[in-house]
């Protein structure tokens, strides 16, 4: 299985920091945002990774190179500026990503989820079955600073937001290609109105995930988020 990864908006929340250095590049911890996912992903069982990428994407294929020092085999996907959202940049990746599912993960935010769940090597019966789905989100109890969710979960099915409990996308996910049929290449286009399909399909399906995740969308955010990786790290030393 491929992984993809999201590294093309602008940051407008994380400015200044964001004015000469993209997002996924940020530091915490004592190394870049999107670090963090390919170290995860190595240890995993990925191999293969693709990055769209778009504000100073030329910074990010200069820091990351072909992926070799963690063992992966990066491409990358450019966008023009502006970039195309999330449903039009995976869809344009496309070619890159194959014809099998493939994971999708946000590169502005940290997570503990063990993306090895979902790699080749150790994929279950219940796996396939959300690959089969054409989509399957990995869904977080709501941060503070989006209290009402996105979905609520009906066993693992996913629903639109009720009063009982909503969740909220933790912006992980296994895609099938088909699930982006109708988006044609170069098209700006969110990834909600695909999800509110599926969901009025009957079709997707999700999961939550009770470890640690960090939406890292302000430079407040960031800085607590550095100060604890630093700090667990000096606990470990």
């Amino acid at each position: 299985m491929k992984a993809f990864i999201l590294a093309a908006g602008r940051g407008e929340r994380m400015r200044p920091l964001t004015d000469h250095t993209p997002k996924p590049l940020l530091m915490a911890g004592g190394k870049p945002l999107i670090v963090w996912h390919l170290e995860r992903l190595a240890a995993a069982g990925f191999r293969e990774v693709v990055i769209n990428h778009a504000h100073l994407g030329e910074r990010i294929e200069a820091a990351l190179g072909d992926g070799s020092r963690w063992g992966l085999q990066i491409r990358y996907s450019p966008e023009p500026p502006g970039a195309l959202e999330t449903a039009g940049g995976i869809a344009n990746a496309l070619p890159l990503l194959g014809s099998e599912a493939f994971l999708v993960v946000n590169g502005d935010v940290y997570c503990a989820f063990d993306f090895g769940r979902f790699s080749r090597s150790t994929l279950g019966p219940a796996a396939v079955s959300m690959v089969a789905a054409f989509a399957h989100l990995v869904m977080v109890d709501n941060p503070d600073h989006h209290a009402g969710g996105d979905f609520s979960l009906d066993g693992e099915r996913v629903i639109y937001a009720n009063s009982e409990q909503t969740l909220t996308y933790a912006g992980i996910g296994i895609f099938s290609p088909a699930f982006f049929t109708n988006v044609t290449p170069g098209t700006v286009m969110k990834l909600r109105p695909l999800l509110d399909a599926a969901i009025a399909a009957g079709t997707l399906t999700g999961e939550r995930f009770a470890g640690r995740w960090v939406d890292v969308g302000t430079p407040q955010r960031l800085a607590e988020l550095d100060l604890e990786l630093r700090d667990q790290e000096l606990k470990n030393a």
